[in-house]
């Protein structure tokens, strides 16, 4: 019996230590709603889930403020990359109205969360290119 209360307790241990890590602040608000690309796709923003309208949902694992980047796990059903693990960077812009900020997929195919977070191919300095040579996705809000 004490056997089995020891195992629980380092079960329930692990758990909490696990979740700890993980960012628990909240989205910045210029980035929570509903929004449309430059490409003229639409996006929904929570704290929990980055959705690229029709049907590729990213599910929030942490968010890493000071980096300006969040992991996500790949909804089974996206149409590309499902059940993997994804590394969506982020920035601000400044004299871009009507786009507030860009995003940009530095990694969608990572085996896990772990793996997608040690990808840095962003280069804020250039959102033109800035993304692995590509320009960040210009992102501005839906007004509704």
């Amino acid at each position: 019996m004490q056997k089995n209360a020891i195992k629980l307790l380092l079960i329930l241990s692990l758990t909490l230590c696990i979740s700890c890590t993980y960012n628990r602040q909240n989205v910045p608000d210029y980035m929570d709603g509903t929004f449309q690309d430059d490409y003229n796709i639409e996006f929904e923003i929570t704290k929990k889930l980055f959705f690229q309208k029709p049907n590729a949902r990213f599910y929030i694992l942490k968010w890493n403020m000071e980096e300006q980047y969040f992991i996500a796990k790949n909804d089974s059903l996206n149409p590309y990359d499902p059940s993997l693990y994804s590394r969506i960077d982020w920035m601000k812009f400044e004299n871009m109205l009507p786009y507030e900020w860009g995003f940009c997929l530095s990694v969608y195919d990572a085996i896990s969360a772990d793996s997608a977070e040690v990808v840095n191919v962003v280069d804020r300095s250039k959102p033109k290119t800035g993304c692995n040579g590509y320009p960040f996705s210009r992102m501005k809000p839906i007004l509704k």
